[in-house]
């Protein structure tokens, strides 16, 4: 236990210069990039005067030093400020949306361990036949279309063609929005609520976007999984499996699977990242009301304090998962050490 205490301190003690840095490249990014946030509240016809007292008013006519300054400084008292266009704090867009993408990220690595796991398994074993050829072919493919783009594909056939799910939302019109005030997880609050109408209305919505989310990643873990089990059945511990006349089914899905998820286990953790990338093209294309729409909306608006805080957010998000995967990683495997 004092063995994993120590880890946990050390990876948290070498997460916060991370964050630190990446606050300050983003910092620096938004304040360089063109563009104006007040000529963007304001319109491009308000008088210079209002102009230069907006400015003011938000701390916006300070040298970028100063301002990043200020900033560490509400970060120090856990502030991070508030929106240049709502008045409102910037934490409560951010809480209102962040269950959204919560769901459709867990949603969208079930999806991708679903298919990766099962299908390059089914490769490693059929090695060399047409099986694994068509496996292997759709790992590429899926690796290689854009999210944005097979999101678009799966609107017009499932959604506009043959209209069997919905294109866009998180829930249907039909569904009373008093069934989400707990939790703001609308498939944890339907449940608690035990509605099963509304519960079955949110999974309808979530199909779609997930399995698109998912299927962009699934190619990943069907390379991997396919590499790694081809190694675990050639082992000398799977041989003498088989020599003791072990079924075949055992020696592959009890023994071999189990060896060859560890690597899998690890690249789970450095592609969640990219599943917060895809998850914001996600959210765009199927009006998905979470943190990834949110960023591109205030990008657009200029918004700095609140695209500040989502990159905060994102980048904690990366870091737990992470220590996570580095914690599993030691449990399934005995041979790392804390």
């Amino acid at each position: 236990m004092k063995r994993i205490l120590n880890y946990l301190i050390a990876r948290i003690l070498l997460t916060i210069p991370m964050l630190f840095i990446l606050l300050t490249l983003v910092f620096v990014v938004l304040r360089v990039m063109p563009g104006d946030p007040v000529s963007s509240m304001l319109g491009g016809h308000a008088p210079q005067a209002v102009i230069d007292a907006k400015r003011e008013a938000l701390g916006l006519n300070k040298p970028i030093f100063f301002q990043y300054l200020d900033y560490l400084g509400q970060l120090a008292r856990l502030d991070l400020g508030e929106s240049m266009n709502f008045k409102e704090k910037v934490s409560t867009p951010i809480l209102q949306k962040l269950p959204a993408t919560i769901e459709l990220t867990l949603a969208g690595i079930i999806v991708a361990l679903g298919i990766g796991i099962p299908l390059g398994v089914r490769s490693a074993r059929l090695r060399r036949t047409w099986q694994d050829s068509v496996i292997r072919f759709f790992a590429n493919i899926t690796y290689c279309i854009p999210v944005y783009w097979m999101g678009l594909m799966f609107q017009m056939l499932f959604g506009v063609f043959l209209n069997l799910f919905p294109i866009a939302g998180r829930v249907g019109t039909r569904v009373d929005s008093s069934e989400f005030d707990r939790t703001g997880f609308y498939i944890i609050d339907t449940l608690l609520k035990g509605n099963f109408t509304a519960f079955g209305d949110v999974m309808y919505h979530l199909v779609l976007p997930a399995v698109t989310l998912g299927l962009t990643l699934s190619g990943v873990f069907i390379r991997m999984t396919r590499a790694n089990m081809l190694d675990s059945l050639k082992s000398d511990f799977v041989l003498a499996t088989r020599a003791r006349g072990v079924a075949e089914n055992r020696v592959v899905y009890t023994h071999a699977l189990k060896n060859a998820l560890i690597p899998v286990v690890t690249m789970l953790g450095l592609e969640f990242a990219a599943l917060l990338a895809g998850a914001i093209l996600t959210e765009t294309t199927f009006s998905w009301p979470g943190m990834g729409r949110l960023l591109l909306e205030r990008i657009y608006n200029r918004d700095y304090p609140v695209i500040q805080g989502i990159i905060i957010f994102y980048a904690l998000f990366v870091s737990v998962v992470s220590l996570l995967v580095d914690i599993i990683y030691a449990v399934i495997d005995p041979r790392v050490k804390l």
